[in-house]
């Protein structure tokens, strides 16, 4: 083994330490779970996290790993790690009432992604032009204590930044 290949071994080995790491899947404000406009995620009947209130219109794979869903109307997607996290990112609230209007989807359900690749594009002008939140749900919802679930960001975040560790 050579040097650069030493060097490049330690940096895998590094990002294997991050497992339970959550990035940002895009930029803008954080909010807390409870402020989404949603009792369905604000009482976190479908996982635990927090919310996105958009600045960017480009959802990012917050982790490698597997796509396990995509809606139908492209508004939301299912990811799941290899350490077996699954994250579900829903672009706005009520917005499948919209049927895909606004919405560009990259992958499909069995596909594989790296942290940072394209998954979802979408309007904030359309979405809410037709009466809905931008604000995005980043829910765990392979964890069943919200306890579990650490928020390691507030206020503003870059698509990227870690967000949410799984503990």
């Amino acid at each position: 083994m050579n040097f650069f290949e030493r060097i490049r071994g330690t940096k895998k080995r590094k990002e294997a330490q991050e497992s339970g790491i959550i990035y940002s899947p895009l930029k803008g404000t954080v909010i807390p779970l409870k402020e989404i406009p949603d009792p369905v995620f604000a009482e976190g009947i479908l996982g635990f996290g927090c919310g996105i209130q958009p600045t960017s219109e480009m959802v990012y794979a917050p982790f490698d790993g597997a796509i396990v869903q995509v809606s139908d109307t492209k508004h939301a997607v299912g990811l799941k790690s290899a350490d077996g996290t699954e994250v579900l990112i829903h672009v706005g609230m009520d917005t499948v009432e919209m049927n895909g209007n606004g919405f560009t989807t990259f992958v499909k359900t069995g596909d594989n992604v790296k942290k940072g690749e394209k998954l979802i594009e979408f309007s904030i002008s359309e979405i809410e032009a037709a009466g809905y939140s931008s604000v995005t749900a980043v829910v765990v919802c392979s964890v069943s204590e919200a306890e579990k679930i650490k928020v390691l960001k507030a206020d503003e975040i870059q698509t990227g930044e870690a967000l949410l560790k799984v503990e």
